[in-house]
């Protein structure tokens, strides 16, 4: 008996930044001898090589599968530090300020890791989706430990920033390393759905290390803690996960659209979330937002005419409804980032709430998050997308709502409950849903392309919402010196926001219930079928692997 590893076409994974914990029915292929493939089938340069899935046992592979999802779940406690001590770290860092000026304490990590998500699918596939987790894993470790060393506001937000480039290259290669260690079936299913609750969860879990660090003299050491249980996990991920080749090893990257499309979205989103602070009337912040429109262009200029391989083909938003998926995901995270934010200046500011005390008022927003995620997956062979989607942009709408409209002190049971469950619905509802929209409004070959965008503007959303709602809430604050009522403003604006969303959603976004089973015939092209080899007799599994009796 032996193993034989067959070379395959590699159909790209699709770049999720939160799978929905299930499977889309895959169509299988029949294995053909070299005489019964077509003669005019280009081969293919792009050729998969692992060690082969049948020869991990199911405690390694459980093993595995525990360790990417608690490196995922890590990830996301490295985020959410900032996000709930935020305020604080700020005045720990000699800049006593509100949350409009403070605002780049959650977003810088946000921002880098949003628009590294667009291209780490592609560099997993030159590279190899192994060797870029784990390099996102390095990039965290290192800069985390580094943060524990500076000493002002923006040497700390600028390491920030580049913290979260590795998180940036972890969370599509980290699906890819499951749906490649995984077979498809129940057990991937669980699998990602516990991936899926890495999110809620860790970023609960952030909010209770830095709780803890900041009730104590060395606060700096939560950042080394952070450096080494993501150096473990990652090291033990170094050692346990199979050898791998990359899927298109060898291929090209369109760095110059890559780096044309990074600058433009990293500069526009600096523009805004330096505004609060810097304010308008500061000369670079024009010629910066003027720059990124200009490097966009550029980009878009590029893609269409000039690369060869490019990183986001501008065919992709002639899609159907597809350009207004966009929209109506960027707005819906901006609107949910903005509650998230101005809840905890609320409590923390307004009500004397501590880091450790904001946690636990923060507790219910994971279980509720968890809950979504399974009621979207219900609810899509049952209803159409855009319903679905409408229902999420609706929970942030009421969520901020009730967040405007609270007086300063309150029970928290009244309104601040109610706002934290109510918007735990929106991010996975939203998400799910924009996937299953955009995985029917693209072909095939744009599957990961369309998958990577709407994880981006999750992300990016989150971070661009702050600079917009802290413009507001500062230039308020300064006519009326009043904290409440530019607090109130930038919830209300988080309101008209999801309202915005809402009538793009109904106004451009149409796509049935999602009941089919299996690729249409029309996507079924040639140069994306996988084709078995001559040597082989029958169809290997999904990683291109069979075991077959050697002579």
């Amino acid at each position: 008996m032996g193993t034989t590893i067959t070379q395959v076409d590699a159909i790209s994974l699709t770049d999720l930044s939160r799978p929905a914990p299930f499977s889309i029915p895959q169509t299988v292929i029949p294995s053909r001898s070299a005489s019964q493939v077509p003669a005019n089938r280009r081969p293919s340069l792009r050729v998969f090589d692992a060690e082969p899935t049948g020869t991990l046992n199911k405690s390694r592979r459980a093993l595995i599968t525990t360790l990417v999802i608690l490196a995922s779940l890590t990830q996301y406690a490295a985020n959410f530090v900032t996000l709930a001590g935020g305020l604080a770290f700020s005045r720990k860092l000699g800049r006593e300020v509100g949350p409009g000026e403070a605002n780049w304490m959650p977003a810088a990590y946000s921002l880098t890791q949003s628009t590294f998500v667009l291209i780490s699918g592609r560099l997993g596939a030159v590279y190899g989706h192994k060797q870029t987790l784990l390099v996102g894993g390095a990039i965290i470790a290192v800069f985390s430990l580094a943060n524990a060393f500076t000493t002002t506001y923006n040497a700390f937000i600028a390491v920030r920033a580049l913290t979260g480039i590795g998180g940036g290259l972890i969370m599509p290669n980290a699906v890819a390393m499951i749906t490649i260690i995984v077979p498809p079936g129940r057990a991937r299913n669980l699998t990602m759905g516990f991936f899926a609750a890495a999110a809620p969860v860790g970023g609960w879990v952030g909010g209770l290390i830095a709780g803890l660090f900041m009730s104590t003299s060395r606060w700096q050491m939560m950042f080394v803690f952070l450096s080494g249980l993501t150096a473990v996990l990652f090291g033990l991920l170094a050692l346990e996960l199979p050898r791998e080749v990359p899927v298109d090893k060898g291929g090209r990257i369109d760095y110059t659209g890559a780096g044309l499309g990074l600058s433009s979205l990293l500069l526009f989103n600096l523009v805004w979330n330096q505004a609060p602070s810097a304010g308008w009337s500061t000369p670079y912040e024009m010629a910066l937002l003027a720059l990124s429109v200009v490097l966009f262009v550029g980009f878009l200029a590029w893609e269409r005419h000039v690369a060869h391989e490019p990183i986001m083909p501008v065919s992709i938003f002639k899609a159907p409804t597809f350009t207004a998926l966009l929209f109506v995901v960027l707005l819906s995270y901006m609107s949910f980032g903005i509650s998230l934010w101005y809840m905890i200046a609320w409590e923390q500011i307004l009500r004397g709430r501590s880091v450790i005390q904001l946690t636990m008022i923060w507790t219910p927003f994971v279980p509720g998050s968890i809950i979504a995620v399974f009621i979207a997956a219900w609810l899509i062979p049952r209803l159409a997308a855009q319903y679905i989607i409408a229902l999420g942009v609706v929970f942030v709408l009421v969520s901020n709502l009730l967040l405007a409209t609270m007086p300063v002190h309150q029970t928290y049971w009244a309104q601040t409950f109610p706002a934290i469950v109510v918007g735990s619905m929106c991010p996975d509802l939203v998400y799910v849903a924009a996937q299953v929209i955009a995985s029917n409004s693209v072909s095939r070959k744009q599957q990961g392309i369309a998958g990577s965008l709407i994880g981006t503007l999750n992300l990016y959303g989150n971070s661009l919402g702050l600079g917009f709602a802290g413009t507001i809430e500062t230039q308020l604050l300064e006519q009326t010196q009043d904290e409440a009522r530019g607090y109130r403003a930038a919830f209300y604006f988080g309101v008209a926001l999801a309202v915005a969303g809402l009538v793009l959603n109904f106004t451009f976004v149409r796509v049935p219930k999602d009941e089919r089973e299996g690729w249409d015939p029309a996507d079924q092209a040639n140069d994306d079928i996988p084709v078995v080899g001559a040597t082989l007799t029958r169809a290997g599994a999904a990683t291109g692997v069979e075991n077959s009796a050697a002579a």
